[in-house]
């Protein structure tokens, strides 16, 4: 029997903004020292009231734009709740009904959605068991695109990765650098029979390379495979990848949209695109993008 994979992208990138998304703290991706753009704001001290960064709106918008996506109206952010000590208010705002952009396509991709929402804190683990966590990234304007499951293998995966980051950087809305964690990729792989429905998921999480993209999506495939062929259930579940021994592992079951508990944002503006005056003409400021330089080189100068 022929197995085939259906593999839909979640990919998080940092905005290239002056301050954070909802404060005046600043958005300083090569700062060194912990804790130190932070205020209570993005620490979620009581009392405080987030306010929306325009910039990072427009450079969504502008995504957007260059993708031939439909640009909403009405947009609102959301409260997304869970608990975890990188998030320090007990939940994350970000967009789940009412997303800035939808629709859309990229290297022949179909896409979902863009949205966008602040980021969490950074968490490392010493060598004695204990976590440490640097508030500096906490509250960064953060794009995630959400693709439709439409790709068929890990080669293709990596090439629309590649297409999105040059995209990013060609709008300046992100140096989308992999290694410093600016542009994250997660992969929804799922593997069934030939002719039949999809497969039941599996998410990979935070994969910070395009060597570790294409590497685990293929081992996942293989993994899934091989469960199937010999009689077994392929469980919902959020895996990581292991660079060391190039393997996934399981790290926890999948959270359903209602386990967030969304609901909209109480402290932040509906938004109305059309009635603000940057975010109109945005197609004129586009500069000439990747795949228009290309026809036009190779109409040109063969």
């Amino acid at each position: 029997m022929e197995y085939l994979a259906t593999i839909g992208l979640e990919i998080h990138a940092e905005l290239a903004t002056r301050t954070k998304m909802f404060c005046r703290s600043l958005n300083d991706p090569d700062e060194k020292r912990p804790n130190v753009n932070i205020c209570p704001v993005c620490m979620g001290h009581p009392g405080t009231l987030p306010v929306i960064n325009k910039e990072a709106v427009k450079h969504v918008l502008r995504v957007g734009t260059a993708l031939g996506s439909q640009i909403a109206d009405f947009s609102e952010f959301d409260r997304k709740n869970y608990f975890y000590p990188d998030i320090p208010k007990g939940y994350q705002i970000s967009q789940y009904k009412y997303p800035l952009v939808s629709r859309g396509s990229l290297n022949g991709v179909a896409i979902t959605r863009v949205h966008l929402e602040e980021d969490t804190a950074r968490s490392t683990h010493d060598n004695t068991g204990k976590s440490l966590i640097d508030f500096n990234r906490a509250g960064l304007p953060l794009m995630e695109l959400v693709t439709e499951p439409v790709i068929k293998s890990a080669e293709e995966a990596v090439a629309f990765a590649r297409e999105l980051r040059l995209l990013f950087r060609y709008l300046k809305a992100s140096l989308a650098n992999l290694e410093k964690g600016e542009m994250r990729v997660e992969a929804n792989v799922s593997v069934a029979p030939a002719n039949s429905k999809l497969g039941i998921k599996v998410e990979i999480k935070n994969l910070n390379s395009f060597k570790a993209v294409e590497s685990a999506i293929q081992y996942e495939i293989k993994r899934q495979t091989e469960v199937l062929k010999s009689g077994g259930v392929i469980i919902q579940e959020t895996r990581g990848w292991n660079e060391n021994i190039s393997q996934t592992f399981s790290q926890r079951s999948k959270e359903e949209a209602n386990d967030y508990r969304y609901f909209p944002e109480p402290d932040l503006p509906k938004l109305k695109i059309s009635e603000v005056e940057e975010f109109r003409n945005l197609a004129s400021t586009l500069p000439e993008l990747p795949w228009q330089k290309r026809e036009r080189l190779l109409t040109n100068y063969d």
